[in-house]
């Protein structure tokens, strides 16, 4: 009986011991995070997600700042194109959203459409195209069954990159390519090009490429790329007809496309063509 006790007792001693460490290591993460000390503070609670009774009261806090802390790494090094590094975060925040998505309210299912974006901008920014439209399918199926949070709903951000001091931001419209060519005018894709400050966050929007929709009938193309100016001096503007793409757009092609006109080559006796990484 007296055996028994002792075992008993060592028992709760070491759940209660490991309940207080396991306080110490989460209080020192919410310190790490209120200091900004956002990589440290990452580990922490990602390590208290990993080895935390899913019973624990502290677990659902340390999942949503693992989730918090993961995302804003992801951010910080997508806008810095570390893609390989984003795309790691993002796919981690992403695991760890869905984990968190029976214990928080819908504001916090918003975050899984927004990582979704997210991850889709790091596959372009790697050149993984053909993964990155696995990801935009997951957002065009949630689109069609309503589930897009507002932001995000009629138009995604896709890409991102930065070109001589620009900030290149690509968006893509959910609307589909209408079929009266003539009733309306549509951009089924637009990339924006801005200015910089000092810190290298957007300043003024310069002009942006327009994937436009053809409006005559042509078997050789859907869309044309244009060019419209908005802040931008001694610029040229118009229809770029070198720049023509089919209803199922080549998006590794529009890339290159966007990245040879920002070199000047707006007319090019012969078009590059991408070729995809093996």
């Amino acid at each position: 009986m007296k055996k028994a006790l002792i075992l008993i007792l060592i028992f709760f001693s070491s759940k209660a011991l490991s309940q207080n460490n396991s306080l110490s290591e989460y209080q020192k993460a919410t310190i790490l995070l209120q200091t900004n000390n956002i990589d440290s503070a990452y580990f922490k609670f990602k390590s208290l997600e990993r080895n935390l009774p899913k019973n624990d009261t502290l677990y659902s806090y340390s999942l949503f700042y693992y989730t918090v802390t993961a995302t804003e790494l992801e951010k910080e090094n997508r806008l810095k194109e570390k893609f390989d590094k984003s795309l790691a975060f993002g796919l981690e925040a992403f695991e760890a959203i869905e984990k968190g998505l029976q214990y928080f309210d819908s504001e916090f299912k918003k975050r899984k459409y927004f990582m979704m974006k997210n991850i889709v901008i790091s596959n372009f920014g790697l050149e993984n195209f053909s993964e990155a439209k696995k990801w935009k399918e997951k957002l065009y199926t949630a689109k069609i069954n309503n589930e897009l949070p507002e932001g995000i709903d009629q138009y995604f951000n896709f890409d991102y990159f930065t070109f001589e001091k620009k900030n290149i931001w690509g968006y893509e419209w959910f609307h589909e390519l209408p079929k009266d060519r003539f009733g309306s005018s549509f951009s089924k894709v637009v990339y924006y090009v801005y200015s910089t400050d000092e810190n290298g966050n957007d300043k003024d929007q310069l002009y942006r490429f327009q994937v436009l929709m053809f409006h005559a009938s042509n078997s050789s193309f859907d869309y044309v790329l244009t060019k419209r100016l908005e802040t931008a001096k001694n610029e040229v503007s118009g229809t770029l007809y070198a720049y023509t793409y089919k209803e199922d757009i080549d998006f590794g092609q529009l890339q290159l496309d966007i990245k040879e006109i920002l070199k000047g080559n707006i007319n090019p006796e012969k078009r590059k063509a991408f070729v995809a990484k093996k």
